[in-house]
């Protein structure tokens, strides 16, 4: 029995592939809930997409949220690695904003004290307007 040669696919088709998928389920998802979302469009190894998510994380395309342990999509890729996040921790919504101030008042402490900051991801964690008014602890 023979295998069907497999066409590898470019680094760039990896990542527009990726970044679509983020971009198509709308919330935070682990590598691995990635991986079922392209298995279907040829990406399916684990180091495949954890390099695609580097290479699109350090292009702006994309964030890591560490205390969630998952990836979303930019959606403001104007602001080169500085993103801050509000994180509801009773429905799980995450809404990404843009904040210069916050960003330039850290960016100035740690100037201040020789830090030379290579990315910055702020995340809030706390309840949702929906959330909030709803009274769910």
């Amino acid at each position: 029995m023979t295998r069907k040669p497999t066409k590898r696919r470019s680094a760039a088709d990896q990542d527009k592939i990726i970044v679509e998928a983020l971009r198509g389920v709308g919330r935070p998802v682990s590598a691995y809930e990635l991986i079922e979302q392209v298995r279907g469009k040829g990406v399916s190894a684990p180091p495949t997409v954890y390099r695609a998510l580097q290479r699109l994380i350090d292009d702006g395309l994309a964030h890591r949220l560490e205390s969630l342990n998952a990836f979303v999509a930019c959606e403001h890729p104007h602001h080169e690695g500085k993103a801050v996040f509000a994180i509801c921790d009773a429905c799980g919504t995450v809404k990404e904003f843009d904040s210069p101030a916050a960003v330039k008042s850290l960016q100035g402490w740690a100037s201040k004290n020789d830090f030379k900051v290579r990315t910055m991801t702020m995340e809030l964690r706390g309840r949702c307007a929906a959330c909030a008014s709803g009274g769910a602890d």
